[in-house]
């Protein structure tokens, strides 16, 4: 299957949109400035998927990862001076220890958890950048690599700060080495999904924490101490994660009641997101214990099944992890667990569990995703 890398960033571009407008420019320069560092990236991933990328050089899959930190010094050439490699002794740099430790996190999740060697399952190097350009306020997978931003302060802090920032980013890139989702409408929503879902449970597995004990949150600790929120999203609670007079009111539904249509944001990728996301979040906290086991590896199955169409739509995705856990668990609590989940987000799913994920051909060229209602 051909791999469609893309360009996806943490923070969602109507965040930035909506700071860029506030009166204040010390306030707005950072994240106009953020808009067209993100726009330039943005060209340069469609320029590499037209004409074709370099092959990035591989690596025998084994039970380490293989990292490389640069440093782009506040300039905007990739990858930057390299700083930490592999084994590499521990910098005065925070900002490079904490990067190096979330690439570090990201694998031992995947490995441990579901056997996976890296994010392509063949042993890729986890390369990342970090001060990237000046007040960037966003971090970024571009389809080969990590970059961050420091943040400017004011609304943002370092984007290296939230572990479950770098497990998000890098889970854009094993979406891409599997199910391939197409980053637009729903299919784009469940791209964003997945990578929150991953992103939250590196969180949880490196600190330890239960479904229970777990707080649900995306990018915790990197809104600066001014803003009224306290993250970018809530998998519990979507649309709750901050209400703020600079960055505005957290826009996402969290049931198909309040799916929203927009033409911006691709087809509204990090607004509908909090849908799947909280389907999960019910999967998870009904089945308990650690959600990383049997709720992450039915969406993991899902993921890496080979059943599902780019351009998958939320309900093919909740067939896709119904069958998922009647295929690994039968018709058991985990089955009827997660086909209650998608139901208290408004998705219906057969009742009845399948032995193999489902096979569906992809929607015709140019058609819009359907969407449930």
């Amino acid at each position: 299957m051909e791999h469609t890398p893309v360009f996806c960033t943490i923070v969602p571009p109507h965040v930035l949109d909506r700071i860029a407008r506030n009166q204040d420019s010390a306030l707005a320069g950072p994240s106009r400035r953020t808009l067209e560092q993100d726009a330039a990236q943005r060209t340069r991933r469609r320029l590499t998927t037209v004409i074709g990328a370099f092959p990035v050089a591989g690596a025998e899959p084994s039970e380490q990862p293989q990292r490389t930190i640069g440093d782009a010094g506040h300039g905007e050439d990739l990858p930057g001076v390299k700083v930490r490699g592999e084994g590499d002794a521990p910098l005065a740099d925070a900002t490079v220890n904490r990067a190096y430790d979330g690439l570090g996190a990201t694998f031992e999740l995947y490995l441990t958890a579901y056997g996976r060697h890296s994010i392509d399952d063949a042993g890729l190097p986890l390369d990342a950048t970090v001060h990237y350009g000046r007040d960037y306020n966003n971090a970024f997978w571009n389809g080969e690599q990590m970059v961050f931003g420091d943040g400017d302060g004011e609304l943002f802090l370092d984007f290296t700060l939230p572990v479950d920032v770098i497990g998000h980013e890098l889970t854009h890139g094993v979406t891409q080495y599997t199910a391939n989702l197409d980053y637009f409408g729903q299919s784009g929503a469940l791209n964003e999904s997945v990578s929150d879902v991953f992103g939250s449970l590196i969180k949880q597995y490196a600190l330890g924490q239960t479904a229970d004990q777990a707080d649900w949150l995306i990018g915790a600790g990197l809104l600066a101490p001014r803003v009224t929120g306290a993250a970018l999203r809530s998998m519990k609670a979507p649309g709750t994660a901050y209400d703020d007079d600079v960055l505005g009111k957290d826009p996402q539904p969290g049931h198909m009641d309040g799916y929203v249509r927009t033409s911006r944001d691709n087809g509204g990728v990090h607004i509908n997101s909090g849908i799947p996301n909280r389907a999960f979040y019910l999967a998870a906290t009904a089945l308990g214990g650690h959600a990383w086991d049997r709720a992450g590896r039915i969406w993991y199955d899902a993921l890496t099944g080979g059943g599902l169409s780019p351009r998958a739509d939320f309900a093919e995705f909740a067939r896709a992890t119904v069958a998922a856990a009647a295929a690994r668990y039968g018709e058991a609590e985990e089955h009827a667990a997660v086909a209650d989940a998608w139901s208290q987000v408004g998705i219906a799913t057969p009742a009845a569990g399948r032995s193999e994920l489902p096979r569906q051909a992809p929607a015709p060229e140019g058609a819009q995703p359907p969407v449930q209602g």
